[in-house]
């Protein structure tokens, strides 16, 4: 939702607040604003929206149906194996809006997190594998999603407390931010060259290229 709505609400929101100070049913209504227009910008921790995504990358691997907890398996083991630091890293089921999480349409992901960078944190990372017919759908988006807190700032004018494109990042976090989402693009690779080749398939043909923010090779 564009900034300008969800400032509305939540103007109107704190408005309400105001008037609630006479009127009770007024200052319920204008908490209920603040928190529509709070949950519109960020979304629900298990909603992953499309405008979040920043960078891509996927590739649909032939005959490869039913492999897809090898893929999670083994990018886990070879990213903790990488000893990337203050990394975590969890299994999560996430829906594409609010309607196809009430209704039930979820898909894995292995989730991952700068736990300890509060600069990097809302850069998270999701890799998904899922079977499409005979074929194992493999994919990974790097995603900026803010806090609540975070969000709540963001919203304010003139005000810059998290970064939204890479030149909000100072240089150090740029290195960081590049180092990790390569790191975590090397284990996909890996886990999907172990299986391919023990498929009997060849990786060496494969586009490595990410679309989008940083274009990882």
């Amino acid at each position: 939702m564009s900034k300008p709505i969800l400032w509305l609400l939540i103007g109107l929101g704190f408005f309400l607040l105001f008037i609630g100070i006479f009127n009770k049913a007024f200052l319920i209504l204008g908490l209920l604003l603040i928190g529509l227009g709070v949950f519109l910008g960020i979304g629900p921790d298990g909603i992953l929206r499309k405008d979040q995504v920043l960078d891509t990358w996927a590739i649909l691997i032939g005959k490869a149906q039913g492999k897809s907890n090898e893929i999670f398996q083994d990018t886990e083991g070879f990213i903790r194996d990488s000893k990337a630091p203050s990394l975590q890293i969890e299994k999560k089921s996430m829906a594409a809006g609010i309607v196809g999480g009430v209704m039930g349409k979820t898909r894995d992901f292995l989730a991952i997190t700068d736990r300890d960078n509060s600069r990097l944190k809302p850069y998270q990372i999701f890799v998904n594998a899922r079977d499409y017919g005979d074929n194992l759908d493999v994919s990974w988006y790097l995603t900026f999603r803010p806090s609540l807190l975070q969000a709540l700032c963001a919203l304010l004018p003139y005000v810059n407390v998290i970064p939204k494109i890479l030149s909000d990042l100072d240089l150090f976090d740029q290195q960081d931010l590049k180092a990790y989402t390569t790191n975590i693009h090397h284990c996909l690779h890996e886990a999907v060259n172990k299986l391919m080749i023990g498929a009997n398939q060849d990786p060496s043909k494969i586009d490595w290229e990410s679309r989008g923010f940083l274009g990882i090779s």
